[in-house]
């Protein structure tokens, strides 16, 4: 005799979350032999959305009136679907995760990312929040059907023009393993570690800050050598005294959240630090104080107690960032592909090229166009999100520390 194929049931839970929903609708199916095809839950702000994909051999009107009963004795809406659709049950993993940031997300920002994902046929498997400070944000997990590199281009251009065009932040990286294995992160140091240009606060005591910024900010969009800029910029800082760099360091100001990114970052077990087209001298204190495994920077010529207007050693440049996250990625025995570089300016270009992920941070144009995504808000902790972390784990683990939670 052959055994009738079973029926497909699905079964969806809605109301406020609270103890005890799981275990009373999983003890009705247990009760009924039923076989698990598939299980998703959410909560969002206390409301629970529970749904299960079961196969009943027999009986599947008994299991509904069971399941109806049940959850009506701890108040929970159910809608039961006799003969569902379980083709699904096999679905794609996965293809990219986007993580969309904004200050705030607006429901008309939002539908348009939303809307621009589904010309490209792209479907959104889940999404969930990541931040509701200083930013907001979230997570989707999305699926490519035709997952080619083409393709991948196809939506990174296309999510860069709709973040341009609402004003919101758009990550997206590859889905897997290796958006979850970075293990050492770089940062540039002047506007993007700390706020302000150091080499300008040095000039600001010689009276030539805006000559030097002038030259810095030609430098920052590509339009100057940077090695060139450095050195005309420093010839303006001859006789300045030395100590003067030990004043200035004692003037540093963090960027908003960069305490933070890094205090997570390290008990996540990554490694960073910075290389700096900026000077050792001024920022050593910086490093020690954050607990840094490693610094790049440049070194200063003193005499006599002053400033001689030139660099010692080879100059931090453009391709010299390169060459230094190379270096401490291969120290710290650590592929390319699983460091992230963090920086703001055109000198930062072939440092973000060369890491597995390139992070723009309030950056020129011409950073923008080569980094792997763009973050426009002044807080370096986006940083986490963009990286998967959320800031309920950052909250938690700071409260498990001892760390006094503060919101400004």
């Amino acid at each position: 005799m052959t055994t009738p194929p079973a029926t497909p049931v699905l079964i969806t839970v809605t109301g406020p979350d609270k103890p005890g929903v799981s275990s009373v609708l999983f003890a009705v199916l247990s009760r009924h032999g039923v076989e698990m095809l598939d299980v998703e839950q959410v909560v969002i702000r206390g409301r629970l959305v529970l749904g299960v994909l079961v196969a009943a051999e027999h009986d599947p009107e008994g299991l509904q009136e069971s399941v109806e009963q049940a959850m009506a004795t701890v108040a929970m809406h159910v809608e039961v679907e006799i003969g569902a659709d379980s083709r699904r049950t096999a679905r794609l993993e996965a293809s990219h995760v986007i993580v969309v940031l904004g200050r705030p997300v607006t429901a008309r920002a939002f539908t348009e990312v939303a809307r621009r994902l589904a010309a490209l046929g792209v479907n959104i498997d889940a999404i969930r929040g990541v931040a509701d400070y200083p930013v907001t944000g979230l997570e989707l997990r999305v699926s490519v059907a035709d997952d080619t590199q083409e393709n991948d281009a196809a939506l990174r251009a296309a999510l860069a023009e709709v973040s341009v065009r609402v004003g919101l932040d758009v990550a997206v990286e590859r889905a897997g393993l290796t958006r979850r294995a970075k293990r050492l992160v770089v940062f540039d140091v002047d506007s993007t570690l700390i706020q302000g240009e150091v080499i300008e606060m040095l000039a600001a005591r010689v009276g030539c800050e805006q000559e030097v910024r002038e030259i810095t900010e030609a430098a920052m969009r590509g339009e100057l050598d940077f090695t060139e800029s450095l050195r005309r910029r420093v010839e303006l800082l001859a006789g300045l005294p030395e100590e003067v760099l030990d004043e200035v360091a004692r003037t540093l100001e963090l960027t908003s959240g960069a305490r933070t990114t890094i205090r997570t970052l390290k008990r996540l077990g990554f490694r960073c630090g910075v290389v700096s087209g900026g000077f050792r001298r001024v920022i050593d204190g910086l490093a020690d104080e954050l607990g840094l495994d490693f610094c790049a920077a440049n070194e200063l010529e003193v005499v006599d107690g002053k400033l001689t207007g030139r660099v010692l050693g080879e100059v931090v440049d453009r391709p010299g960032k390169a060459t230094a996250l190379r270096r401490f990625a291969d120290t710290f025995h650590i592929p390319l592909a699983q460091c992230v570089a963090v920086g703001d300016g055109a000198n930062d270009i072939d440092m973000l090229s060369a890491a597995g992920l390139g992070v723009a941070f309030n950056a020129k144009p011409a950073l923008r166009e080569v980094a792997d995504t763009a973050l426009s808000h002044p807080f370096l902790d986006a940083v986490l999100f963009v990286l998967g972390v959320t800031r309920a784990e950052v909250e938690a683990a700071d409260a498990a520390d001892g760390l006094e939670l503060t919101r400004q």
